[in-house]
């Protein structure tokens, strides 16, 4: 059991150096507006289960928490991804890799501007960027894994 053991204490120790090395700047009104404009896991889009921040570029490939590299992702996604690239991941999972970086592109780019905008204004000025960004999640659902439009 002492080697186990000192291989968790080696490895909190490495985790400590690499989060304390990196600076992370996601406010949880940014955490907020994520989770609403992805409306669920960003990966399989499970909803009604509790998120977790899930660093795009993983912290131990050079990622940090920012708005640009976070996804709200179920238990079951997070775990599974662990510190993987997302999009080979998204490939050996055979979920939607194109449907998933083209709506985080456009996420990104919406709560960037919705932050432009608002910058005065405080939270309230991006949420009807978040409701163009929701909206554009029903265009997301009518794309087949081909990345073509489906008939139904």
């Amino acid at each position: 059991m002492p080697p186990a053991r000192s291989r968790q204490v080696r490895y909190a120790r490495r985790r400590r150096r690499r989060m304390a090395a990196v600076e992370h700047d996601l406010s949880a009104t940014q955490w907020a507006a994520l989770v609403e404009a992805w409306g669920g896991c960003a990966y399989c889009g499970a909803t009604g289960v509790a998120l977790q921040r899930d660093c795009v570029l993983p912290i131990s490939r050079g990622g940090r928490y920012t708005l640009a590299n976070i996804a709200p992702a179920c238990a079951s996604c997070n775990a599974s991804k662990c510190n993987d690239e997302v999009t080979g991941w998204l490939r050996r999972k055979r979920l939607d890799e194109r449907a998933f970086l083209e709506r985080h592109v456009r996420i990104q780019a919406a709560l960037a501007a919705g932050a432009g905008a608002g910058a005065g204004a405080g939270a309230t000025g991006s949420a009807p960027t978040l409701s163009a960004v929701s909206a554009a999640h029903d265009d997301d659902v009518a794309v087949g894994s081909d990345g073509a439009p489906s008939s139904s």
